[in-house]
């Protein structure tokens, strides 16, 4: 089964999932170079529901965040190495600066960020909430990111910007 899908299958999928009576979470971000962060955090992701979905952010979306010099992975390929992780079940490209249009799209049960994010600027938590899902934050792996791992590479090899 393919686990990365346009957003009208997945919207089917969910609304499939759903009805069998199956509990839905929905995390996102760039995921540029995959860490033991990432699995850490996505491992703990899908013990909060049945079915966990990665909104992935798109090359485009991830150069208006970080920067011209990020992603250093294209989105494809990142998606790729994603869809390996038997945590998460299906994964989706979004294009937009934010995931809200998504969230709004398929009305997660659980939407969770990492623990580096305050509660109150997380992206879709009024309208989660207000459909009566439930927001969560899960611990940040200190010194654990794609940032350090690319700064460590910078000072070992002497490169410069």
């Amino acid at each position: 089964m393919d686990k990365v899908l346009e957003r009208k299958i997945l919207k089917e999928k969910v609304e499939a999932l759903r009805k069998d009576g199956k509990k839905i979470a929905f995390t996102n971000g760039c995921f540029d170079i995959l860490h033991v962060g990432h699995v850490r955090y996505l491992r703990e992701a899908k013990k909060t529901a049945d079915i966990l979905i990665l909104a992935l952010n798109s090359d485009t979306s991830v150069r208006a965040i970080k920067g011209e010099k990020r992603p250093l992975v294209p989105e494809n390929e990142r998606a790729e190495v994603l869809a390996a992780l038997e945590y998460i079940d299906f994964i989706t490209i979004f294009q937009e600066l934010t995931p809200l249009e998504l969230i709004n799209y398929l009305k997660p049960d659980v939407l969770i960020k990492g623990g580096d994010w305050p509660e109150d600027k997380v992206v879709g938590r009024g309208e989660v909430k207000k459909w009566g899902g439930r927001v969560l934050l899960i611990p940040e792996i200190k010194g654990k990111s794609t940032t350090n791992i690319v700064e460590k590479i910078k000072s070992v090899y002497c490169l410069n910007d």
